[in-house]
């Protein structure tokens, strides 16, 4: 199976697939060109793809998680781990948040922990990253997916990962950790190349942090199917950015390819079985 998914980054729209197979790709990034070619030198026209017009996916009310320790089960089925994200990705110390962690923006705009609401089932984050080396700082990453009781209360978690944004431009983390100039973008399923999810949404900003000097990108994406959200968020450092450049390794390709897996295993464990 064969799923892509488009964020905004930088004002342009970014795609990252998984399928599971390479598609003739070479280590350069350049595709295969063997038996694409006519004998004449040139290549037949693609055949078009028709554009999707709803989300293939059907849920099975069966299968939809009723209570805390379904919702658990599911969470952790999900959730992406190093192996998602790519191969110089590894696990961070704790891997997997506490099973009553519920982060909390408050009036200050600064996140504190807080309780878990009675609309969520289960919520888990898995924590990774890739080690300081050559130079570069540590670029640490998290996948987080959220099973709520309903899908409407699902949808009320997006509206409000948006309005946080708009609320809070400029928010702490924790000491020594902070995001600047937040903006955010919501993308319905048709619309800015979302053809993933029933809903996404993408935040950009600047990332501050005392190890550093100066500003790094924050990426934040986040897509919701039926009750379930998921979300990625990419914390820069040195050495990175969110496009390659010559003197950078670019992210946004990793943190597209865990959010599609994680909603390609939301399909997976919800949808009706043939």
């Amino acid at each position: 199976m064969r799923a892509c998914c488009a964020v905004l980054v930088g004002g342009l729209i970014a795609t990252g697939c998984s399928d599971g197979r390479d598609d003739g790709a070479k280590p350069d990034g350049k595709a295969s060109t063997s038996g694409a070619s006519t004998p004449g030198g040139t290549a037949p026209a693609p055949t078009p793809t028709p554009t999707p017009t709803a989300l293939d996916f059907t849920p099975d009310p069966k299968r939809a998680p009723k209570n805390a320790a379904d919702a658990r089960r599911l969470a952790l089925a999900v959730v992406a781990g190093p192996d998602a994200w790519g191969p110089d990705y590894v696990k961070r110390t704790p891997h997997l948040s506490d099973p009553d962690y519920w982060p909390v923006l408050g009036d200050g705009c600064s996140w504190e922990t807080g309780s878990r609401p009675a609309t969520v089932l289960h919520s888990v984050t898995a924590y990774s990253e890739v080690p300081a080396v050559d130079g570069r700082g540590t670029l640490r990453v998290a996948a987080t997916v959220t099973v709520h009781r309903t899908e409407e209360d699902a949808d009320w978690e997006m509206a409000g990962t948006l309005e946080e944004a708009l609320r809070c431009p400029n928010q702490k983390l924790r000491d020594g950790e902070s995001i600047k100039e937040l903006i955010s973008l919501g993308n319905p399923f048709g619309l800015g190349g979302n053809y993933t999810a029933a809903d996404s949404l993408g935040e950009r900003g600047g990332y501050y942090n005392d190890e550093f000097r100066g500003r790094q990108f924050y990426g934040w994406y986040q897509s919701r199917i039926g009750q379930v959200t998921v979300a990625t968020v990419v914390k820069g450092a040195p050495g990175y950015s969110e496009e390659t450049t010559d003197t950078t390794i670019g992210t946004v390709t990793a943190q597209v390819q865990a959010l599609v897996t994680m909603l390609e295993r939301v399909k997976d464990e919800l949808e009706v079985q043939s």
